[in-house]
């Protein structure tokens, strides 16, 4: 299946504190939230979730710091990163976890291999190789 690859470093899209997102988001880049979302978001990057962020759905993503509120499930390739003060009501399906003191995490946590992100993930991935066929090709796509 295709790689999950790292997107790049210096593009970071950005949900502002104030602002609410219900639907999908896909994107090849990193992504910060201070807002709040609801839906499935899945990310070529890192996922970042500050402190005044509230998210409820699926995250699917390369890496993850979640330092606000998460209620869902969470798909991380590579590391999850509870920061303190974060608290997380979730599913987690990741590769690595580092958990700060003074986090809060109630769920399922279960380690799981590249191969197993991959298949977890393929929807996803399928969604942002189609979009950037897309983009190559000169075709904008709409959701």
């Amino acid at each position: 299946m295709g790689r999950f690859e790292v997107a790049d470093e210096n593009k970071v899209s950005k949900i502002s504190e104030g602002t609410v997102i219900k639907g999908e988001i896909i994107s090849p880049n990193d992504m910060r939230i201070d807002g709040a979302f609801e839906g499935k978001m899945v990310v070529k990057g890192k996922v970042t979730i500050g402190e005044s962020a509230s998210i409820n759905g699926d995250v699917i993503c390369y890496n993850a710091e979640f330092w606000g509120k998460m209620d869902g499930n969470v798909y991380v390739k590579d590391t999850l990163v509870l920061k303190e003060g974060c608290t997380v009501n979730a599913s987690l399906n990741i590769r690595k976890l580092a958990v700060e003191l003074g986090s809060t995490f109630n769920g399922s946590c279960r380690m799981i291999s590249e191969a197993e992100f991959d298949s977890m993930a393929g929807e996803g991935q399928k969604v942002l190789k189609d979009k950037a066929q897309h983009s190559a090709s000169g075709k904008v796509a709409v959701n």
